[in-house]
């Protein structure tokens, strides 16, 4: 519980020349302050202080003291009484008092001390043996959304987190709050994980508490994410084995506020069991903690335990504080808040870690970033997630972020300040970001670095100008010598070089393959074993020396990022859980063509004792997306080469892309032997079709379907009908991974010159809505 409404005000006395503040503007100020307290504040609002004075002085080597009566006979003091205000909120500003300047920070509570230190944090200038306030302070504020959360995991899967100690959570805990948030969601130390890490300073039961202990002391909610993970709660000794494990973890809390049970990702319990088993756990919740909220997901849920979810919220259970949203929700949040009883609000559970697979994928992502980077980059995505924000403010109380490590640090820092005021521009958030956390007066220009980093993924690779210009400006940074163990930069640079890197390796792929089809493409002239012997050395030459630099420095700042946040980039040398989970320094020599599917077709096609039979194999190879004359088509997944795929919505009207198709890539790479448009795929999530379209055809032609199902080990059946009706194949499990068929188009679909192709997988499933892929697609006329 917060405590009583009161204010407290921080007063910094300047001792710098007096200053008009009609000129402030001209003429910053430089303090050097002291923070004075009243003698009997404790708890809470010392901690903000505290935190105050000691991020002043790392910054600065400024030790400001606190005292307990303005120095010099100052007026200023701190007053402590009740106030009028709304939670959280304070007032900032700068007021003359005598022949001094003074800073007050008035909260309406305690939180309000804590964000309005925050706010004061990240708008002073610090630079060593300095403390410039650029413009003076007059505002009032509180916060749009009362829940302002980023859930901690402490667990193997993390990229970094479970490297750290308390220290390092509590400074986390710091920066979170500097921006405003309010709450922090712990993950049970039994979950779908490991229950140890080889990186654990500590165990997961010993640190999880510690976290809580750190919250408490800044006055911030501790939150729980607990997912039901034994097999079968329809057999009562199960119920009570999980009861009795629940009671053991939540009395060991001092404070919680808040239970988040997911339906599914993780967990696979149906509602009718559900229920009953959270009212349960609710009680046990509320002996040990009266005032703690229990909040449920439908994730995972498929369309019949859906319909039950909502059966039973009609019940309106007491024990039940709302619903929240998050990845693997069949039902879209619009759709679930029409559905869901009003008395029920809804809190969003965002994905902002990942780039595909997740939840909000980057559209139209060029596939060298996603082989070589992966899905848990560093991604900061400040347009993205601010429209993805606004998108849905409307229909939520506030949010929970979905976070794997620090790899989403920017995003955590914008919704954070979205959540406060969503009429927040992206670049006024960067600029504090930047300040605060890099450091120096030139906020501006890196808070622009961080948006090209977002605008250097837009598009094909290879024609992005702007990419090497970005890593140009941010090593115009790397020698300031407060950024040289500064992680954040780090994270930043490793990003922009890991960029520069992959433009320099597709474009060269891109030039050894298509030299080697050049190449084959002359066979009739110069016989198959010498074309191939040819294709061969022109697949096989080595990166060129400025790439090896960018592949040097990758390796650098990634040893970096491991000793200075415990950031792991690498399974073997930093113990990251795996590639996928942040470790994409592991993909940093992945093949981008086709070279090794082609050498080892190359070695099949030179066991062919016949000459014309090599020269037809090679031919294949070179018409491969022509393979006859008036041949459509559709390297799907590369959003560059699907010409005839219906996108959908735009991603303004559908951030999540239930609507649209999302371009994929398979859990494998082309150093598996897999052809690169094999491993690229189209899908679409739920009952929403893979759609092809083609018009203009010749009305008087047959036409030939082949088509590549490629994707991940998952798939489903999918069943293709043509123009709305005519079937061309019924559900049809994909025979093999990857699995090229052709089939014939009846020209009834024909006949008017136009063509829509649609593949739907079997409705009313639940989980991710995913496991529909195509790969490939030719239309293919007949002669």
């Amino acid at each position: 519980m917060l405590p009583p409404r009161h204010w407290v005000a921080v007063v910094l006395t300047a001792m710098a020349a007096a200053v008009s503040l009609s000129a402030r503007a001209a003429s910053p100020l430089d303090l050097s302050a002291a923070v004075v307290v009243a003698p009997g504040i404790k708890g809470p609002e010392a901690a903000a202080v505290g935190m105050l004075v000691d991020e002043v002085r790392k910054r600065t080597g400024v030790a400001w003291p606190k005292v307990s009566v303005a120095p010099d006979g100052a007026a200023a003091r701190i007053v402590i009484t009740h106030a009028v205000g709304k939670p959280e909120g304070y007032r900032l500003t700068t007021e003359r008092r005598g022949g001094e300047t003074v800073l007050v920070v008035a909260g309406n509570d305690s939180r309000g001390v804590l964000f309005g230190i925050g706010h004061l944090l990240r708008t002073l200038t610090m630079t060593p043996g300095h403390i410039v306030l650029d413009h003076p302070l007059n505002l009032s504020t509180s916060p749009a959304q009362p829940v302002r959360g980023h859930q901690i995991g402490y667990r193997y899967k993390n990229n970094t987190y479970d490297a750290w100690t308390l220290a390092q959570f509590e400074q986390q805990i710091r920066d979170l709050a500097v921006f405003g948030a309010n709450a922090v969601q712990l993950i049970a130390p039994a979950s779908d994980d490991e229950p140890t890490s080889p990186l654990f300073p500590a165990p997961a039961l010993e640190t999880t508490l510690g976290i809580a202990r750190l919250l408490d002391k800044y006055g911030l909610d501790c939150d729980l994410f607990y997912p039901e993970m034994r097999q079968d709660y329809a057999d009562p000794a199960t119920v009570a084995a999980e009861l009795a494990a629940f009671e053991d973890l939540v009395r060991r809390f001092a404070h919680l506020h808040a239970v988040y049970v997911p339906g599914g990702d993780p967990g696979h319990t149906p509602p009718d069991l559900l229920f009953p088993l959270l009212e349960r756990q609710a009680r046990i919740l509320r002996r040990y903690h009266p005032h703690a909220q229990l909040w449920v997901s439908g994730q995972g849920f498929d369309q019949a335990h859906y319909e039950a979810f909502y059966h039973l919220l009609a019940r309106r259970p007491a024990w039940l504080t709302g619903v929240f949203f998050g990845p693997q929700s069949r039902d879209p949040l619009p759709v679930q808040r029409a559905r869901i009883p009003r008395r029920y609000p809804i809190q969003f559970y965002p994905d902002i870690g990942h780039t595909l697979h997740a939840q909000f994928p980057v559209p139209r992502w060029d596939p060298a970033f996603a082989l070589l980077e992966g899905r848990e980059p560093i991604n900061p995505r400040p347009r993205d997630e601010t429209l993805i924000f606004r998108h849905f403010a409307g229909l939520t109380v506030g949010f929970v972020t979905y976070s794997e490590g620090v790899n989403d640090d920017v995003n955590k820092v914008l919704w954070t300040r979205l959540g406060w005021s969503a009429a927040t521009p992206p670049e006024e958030t960067l600029r504090d970001y930047a300040r605060y956390f890099l450091g120096g007066a030139e906020g501006d220009r890196l808070a622009a670095l961080i948006l090209a980093l977002e605008r250097d993924w837009r598009g094909p690779i290879t024609d992005n100008s702007g990419i090497a210009a970005t890593l140009q400006d941010f090593q115009g940074f790397k020698d300031r010598p407060d950024l040289r163990e500064n992680w954040r930069f780090e994270s930043l640079l490793y990003r922009a070089t890991y960029d520069a890197y992959a433009q320099a390796r597709a474009r060269a792929e891109a030039r050894r393959e298509a030299q080697a089809l050049d190449t084959l493409a002359q066979a009739p002239a110069r016989g198959s074993r010498d074309v191939m012997a040819a294709a061969t050395i022109a697949l096989a030459q080595p990166d060129d020396a400025e790439t090896g630099r960018l592949r040097d420095q990758l390796f650098d700042l990634a040893g970096r990022l491991y000793a200075h946040v415990g950031l792991q980039l690498s399974v073997t040398r930093y113990g990251a859980s795996g590639v996928e989970r942040g470790a994409n320094l592991d993909r940093v020599d992945t093949s981008l063509n086709d070279r090794v599917w082609l050498t080892r077709r190359f070695a099949d096609i030179a066991q062919l004792p016949d000459e014309a039979a090599r020269q037809a194999r090679l031919a294949e190879i070179v018409t491969w997306r022509r393979p006859v004359p008036g041949s459509l088509y559709d390297d799907l997944g590369d959003p560059g080469q699907e010409p005839h795929l219906v996108g959908g919505k735009a991603y303004g009207q559908d951030p999540e892309l239930y609507d649209s198709d999302i371009d994929g890539i398979a859990d494998r790479t082309p150093d598996d032997g897999w052809r690169l448009s094999w491993v690229t795929y189209a899908e679409t999530l739920y009952e929403r079709p893979i759609h092809l379209r083609y018009r203009r055809l010749d009305p008087t032609r047959h036409y030939t379907l082949r088509v590549t199902y490629a994707g991940e080990d998952y798939a489903l059946p999918m069943r293709l009908t043509a123009n709305g009706g005519i079937e061309i194949h019924a559900a049809l499990p994909r025979p093999s991974n990857p699995a090229t068929l052709e089939f014939d188009i009846p020209q009834q679909a024909t006949h008017d010159g136009r063509l829509d192709l649609e593949w739907t997988r079997p409705p009313g499933l639940g989980g991710s809505g995913r496991g529909h892929q195509v790969a490939e697609v030719w239309l293919m006329p007949q002669p």
